[in-house]
């Protein structure tokens, strides 16, 4: 991938549709980069936009090569295998993503939990329980790193030790708010941080509603819990049932004003849900597209390690009988997180099958 050039058209905002027809006019993504001013223009491309491709923000794009050279941290073009296919399906979609994690879980199912900044107690526990239900269900738990809800979302997909991604409002080299700090580098660790802002752009208040299309983008159906009747979380409902991505709403006490946001969701036709169960029978029937193309993608580049100890011991305990994880891992030496890894890729070969309540059988 030629970094440099695909860091001229992001940091010039360049937008997939001005970038599709550039291609067509000039060539390959070098060739782009290479056009005059004047050229640029004639092509279509906005003064402002045309400057900064012909004369491009050196300082910025060293910076941005200089982030990449750190572990973990990649760039993901439109128009390439590495790009997420759920957000390709958006009207909008991001030219680039700058990720900092393991970008592949990007390309499995997943979840959006969103809600209210300033919850109830109940509110984080409800978060907190279906995030970690659903994690263990074999769904990434996609939110936005703010306070609230999707804090309390990211912690408990940690806690089980599962995949979460955060889509970031602001540059990949910032944290917003700064109290995240800790949870947004136990998130790269294990799932991903993404923007589509450039390195250095800051917390700007028309970011987080742009991010939000990308949240539930991603996103097979979009959980929310607690939000008033002016949210950003009813902005995000509508546009994830606007992508045709499910919606759901937990219900709350009439006498909750943070209820009503949910309640005027389900009177607009969001599913009522009551029990994590509920999500996963909804979605369940929509995983298997993401999984098929998951797996043409690893089996080709992942040979499956037929004589690893850890295999052979994880073979020895799985049986045609569903297991969960938790106890998978009373019975082994390994850990939840070895588990959910060796199961992923045992899955995507076709030895074990993922099933409802996050249990895991062999394939007959």
């Amino acid at each position: 991938m030629k970094h440099q050039a695909w860091l001229t058209l992001a940091h010039a905002y360049v937008s997939v549709a001005e970038y599709i027809a550039l291609k067509d006019r000039f060539g390959e993504i070098d060739a782009i980069v290479g056009q005059s001013e004047q050229r640029l223009r004639e092509a279509g491309l906005a003064d402002k936009k045309a400057r900064a491709v012909s004369s491009p923000d050196v300082k910025g794009i060293e910076a941005a090569m200089r982030w990449l050279n750190e572990d973990a941290h990649n760039l993901v073009a439109y128009g390439t295998d590495e790009y997420p296919e759920m957000l390709t399906q958006l009207r909008g979609a991001p030219l680039m993503l700058s990720v900092n994690g393991d970008r592949n879980a990007l390309h499995l199912p997943s979840l959006a939990i969103i809600g209210s900044r300033n919850p109830t107690r109940g509110g984080v526990r409800n978060a907190v329980e279906f995030s970690r239900h659903l994690a263990k269900s074999s769904y990434v738990i996609v939110s936005g790193l703010a306070q609230g809800i999707d804090t309390a979302a990211h912690h408990g997909a940690l806690d089980v030790g599962r995949k979460t991604v955060a889509f970031l409002g602001h540059g990949i080299d910032r944290v917003y708010p700064a109290r995240n700090y800790d949870l947004a580098h136990q998130i790269a660790a294990t799932g991903a941080l993404v923007t589509e802002y450039p390195l250095g752009a800051p917390p700007d208040k028309r970011h987080f509603p742009e991010r939000n299309r990308l949240i539930s983008g991603l996103s097979l159906g979009t959980l929310v819990i607690e939000a008033a009747r002016r949210s950003g979380s009813l902005i995000t409902a509508r546009l994830a049932a606007e992508q045709g991505r499910e919606v759901f709403a937990l219900p709350g006490s009439i006498h909750n004003p943070l209820a009503r946001g949910c309640h005027e969701l389900i009177r607009q036709g969001a599913k009522l849900v009551e029990t994590a169960a509920d999500i996963g029978a909804e979605l369940a029937p929509l995983t298997g597209h993401l999984r098929q193309n998951v797996m043409k993608s690893t089996t080709n580049k992942s040979p499956l390690p037929d004589d690893d100890n850890d295999y052979a011991e994880l073979r020895k305990i799985l049986s045609h009988d569903p297991a969960t994880i938790d106890y998978l891992e009373n019975q082994s030496r390994l850990t939840i997180d070895q588990l959910s890894s060796m199961l992923l890729i045992l899955e995507l070969h076709g030895e074990v099958e993922s099933l409802s309540g996050g249990r895991y059988a062999l394939i007959a």
